[in-house]
């Protein structure tokens, strides 16, 4: 029986690519795609695949908010992320969320195969030079003195969006979030996307199913 796969990225040509790479394997067959989060959910209720190639940045939430939204309903489907983003704390995201595979879009077409057999199977898969989690730093300082925007700002900059989607998804100018990010970075004394990532996850916002308020 061939693995039935479902693909929810919102880049055309690439899902398009995918598409082709999985059905010329003789042990599985695409059934449904999507382009976002929401639309993802309900793909993959009404198709009921063994798999979910499962992008993280796509509109209307993200890779993340459709995992957990699956997990919620019971979904028996097993999810493997496949994103640009290579930093751990994506990773350590994904697996809270309840996703058992993680790889990159940089990594060759067969990493990506072995991780849809290994899944399907019931087994996890991760990118060897991704499993080296780094030890967990003490956070000095919380969120408590961040706004309720700069909070917004924190969780969709740690989800992977750009500043131009951040801006859309809250419906405020570039130069706003442009504010509110290094507003935020400079209040909580972080340096990089990479650093931003793990005091989300650290600090609860970026866990699965919570909400900045």
């Amino acid at each position: 029986m061939s693995v039935r796969v479902f693909i929810a990225d919102d880049n055309g040509i690439l899902r398009s690519g995918l598409c082709a790479l999985v059905n010329t394997q003789p042990d599985m067959e695409v059934v449904g795609e999507a382009t976002n989060g929401p639309d993802a959910v309900v793909g993959v209720q009404s198709t009921e695949p063994d798999v979910v190639l499962m992008d993280l940045t796509m509109p209307h939430g993200g890779g993340l908010a459709a995992i957990v939204a699956l997990k919620q309903i019971g979904s028996k489907a097993r999810i493997v992320v496949l994103t640009v983003h290579d930093e751990i704390g994506y990773v350590r995201a994904a697996e809270r969320a309840g996703a058992v595979g993680y790889v990159v879009k940089s990594a060759v077409d067969r990493e990506l195969l072995t991780a849809i057999r290994a899944v399907a199977q019931g087994g996890t898969s991760i990118q060897s030079s991704m499993r080296s989690t780094p030890s967990d730093s003490d956070i000095r300082r919380g969120t408590g003195e961040l706004t309720s925007r700069e909070l917004e700002v924190m969780r969709r900059l740690a989800e992977g969006f750009t500043n131009g989607q951040i801006a859309d998804e809250l419906r405020v100018g570039v130069q706003s979030v442009e504010t509110s990010r290094s507003s935020l970075m400079e209040k909580l004394g972080l340096a990089s996307r990479s650093a931003l990532v793990r005091f989300a996850i650290d600090c609860g916002v970026l866990a699965p199913g919570a909400h900045a308020v």
